[in-house]
């Protein structure tokens, strides 16, 4: 696949599955052995990254993700992204808070055969739970 091929998969995770909720499309854009890393937890296969998402839009309902940028180099890309969305639903054990959130997180995904098949995933998990008020603000 070529590098725009794989920008483009990563484009439709966000607008498709994330953003518009198509869960189902995980199995045509990531392979079945994908390993997600996103501390502390790592995301196996291609159904593990549907309950990951799941869990994220069920919590997020009005989940939006904006990428801010993106670029690629071989069969990696690394995409900076904008996270907001209104906390609605459990997420993470947490109960629907009602606020709205925002926050940054990287991906860099490697791509073979067309399909994500290993990510590294840094978002702010610390400013999350901040935002929802769970954590209190560092001093």
């Amino acid at each position: 696949m070529s590098i725009e091929e794989n920008k483009e998969i990563n484009r439709r995770v966000v607008e498709e599955v994330l953003n518009k909720g198509n869960i189902d499309l995980i199995d045509e854009l990531y392979d079945e052995n994908y390993i997600g890393h996103m501390p502390p937890d790592e995301i196996k296969g291609s159904e593990g990254q549907k309950q990951l998402f799941s869990q994220f839009r069920n919590g997020f309902p009005d989940l939006k993700i904006t990428i801010q940028d993106q670029i690629a180099e071989g069969d990696m890309v690394s995409s900076r992204q904008t996270f907001t969305g209104t906390h609605k639903g459990e997420f993470q054990g947490i109960a629907p808070t009602g606020k709205k959130v925002e926050i940054t997180v990287t991906v860099v995904g490697r791509f073979a055969n067309g399909k994500y098949v290993e990510s590294w995933v840094n978002m702010d998990a610390l400013g999350m739970m901040v935002q929802l008020g769970v954590v209190p603000p560092p001093k």
